[in-house]
């Protein structure tokens, strides 16, 4: 027969309440960056920051369940160019910035620690061609992807390194056409795809370096959204 589990405190109750009320609010607010402009979504973590945290520690708690993180990549990549300025572009809390020694430009919604900007990151206050190293972990959410990387463009030098990671099925909206479309649709937009490591069952991993072209014009980026399972 089985063994009756011992019932819940009240403060255990309370906890798994509580954890079930931020994972919904973690879903609804992970719909909603996938589904609205920068301008809008900084506009909503502004007027409240507390779900930037609510948002985060949702983030935080799947990304623990990940065999590996794309992030860690990131970091290593970094550790191994001392000398270059990094720019992270959605940073969350600010990893990178905190594990290693590269001055680094930590842009998010929200900023919860000294060195991070709140901005939209379509429009972050660098100056032209500073950064020497871009990254992109996981970040490029809602409806303004074409501004984000037309910015990161506009900050990079030329020659410069942008490191993207995205969820691999992102990649299965029809207009975006797949892995190959996004890198024909940066390639336009003046970014040359170095290399591409799909071995990762979950995400992409992409090294763009800033060529010396002129960018041309290209439509919206449509990425599909990404939604997380109820946990």
């Amino acid at each position: 027969s089985k063994t009756k589990s011992k019932p819940l405190t009240p403060a255990e109750r309370l906890a798994e309440m509580r954890r079930k009320i931020d994972g919904g609010k973690f879903r609804m607010l992970n719909e909603q960056l996938y589904t609205t402009t920068g301008d809008s979504a900084f506009s909503t973590f502004q007027s409240d920051p507390e779900l930037f945290d609510v948002y985060h520690q949702g983030f935080r708690e799947m990304a623990d369940k990940w065999p590996t993180n794309p992030l860690d990549t990131f970091i290593d990549y970094v550790k191994r160019h001392p000398k270059a300025v990094v720019a992270d572009f959605g940073c969350g809390d600010a990893r990178l910035a905190e594990s290693v020694s590269n001055k680094v430009h930590s842009f998010d919604l929200v900023s919860r620690k000294s060195h991070v900007t709140a901005c939209n990151i379509a429009d972050v206050p660098l100056k032209d061609s500073r950064v020497d190293i871009a990254v992109y972990c996981l970040a490029l959410m809602g409806t303004s992807v074409r501004e984000y990387v037309r910015e990161v463009y506009r900050v990079l030098k030329p020659g410069g390194v942008l490191k993207v990671a995205e969820v691999k099925s992102r990649f299965e909206s029809e207009s975006l056409g797949g892995i190959e479309g996004f890198v024909q649709t940066l390639r336009k937009m003046g970014f040359d795809c170095k290399h591409k490591d799909e071995r990762n069952k979950m995400f992409v991993l992409f090294e763009f370096v800033k060529s010396s072209r002129k960018p041309q014009k290209v439509g919206p980026i449509e990425f599909k959204a990404c939604e997380y399972k109820r946990r």
